[in-house]
């Protein structure tokens, strides 16, 4: 069964609203800084911290796109955009934008650990709720 993760842009956030364009835009960014990480080291540790590549299917086209690895340790992470509406305590309903982070089955391991990573570097990018795979919640947003 396929497993889930979800980073929620709550009222606190960087942003409120972000397009599956502005996702792809932190991967690109992700994969940017970590090619410079490897300059420095000089190794080819772009390829290691982001074995995959962004792939988007005519269906998918502005929802969601998927990541897909040729390497032996490595398959695919889907990654998606959407809206729910949220109920305050104080019983006002609100839309909130999250972006969903699906392992297929068909992942390894190696995907669950990459997801993990990716998840967090979006979630403190975009200082947002992140719900992991396991059902805990990290916060990356400034609490009150």
């Amino acid at each position: 069964m396929a497993k889930n993760a979800f980073i929620k842009l709550v009222p606190s956030s960087a942003k409120q609203d972000v397009s599956i364009e502005d996702v792809k835009e932190l991967f690109y960014y992700y994969k940017d800084i970590t090619g410079k990480t490897g300059d420095q080291l000089d190794w080819q540790f772009e390829n290691s911290a982001f074995p995959y590549e962004i792939k988007e299917k005519e269906e998918g086209k502005g929802k969601w796109f998927y990541l897909h690895s040729n390497h032996d340790r490595y398959y695919a992470i889907l990654i998606g955009v959407d809206k729910e509406t949220v109920r305050e305590e104080n019983g006002e309903e609100r839309e909130q934008t999250y972006i969903q982070i699906t392992l297929p089955e068909q992942s390894t391991f190696g995907d669950k650990g990459k997801a993990n990573e990716f998840c967090k570097f979006l979630a403190k990018k975009l200082q947002g709720e992140l719900h992991l795979f396991n059902e805990r919640i990290m916060y990356f947003y400034p609490r009150k």
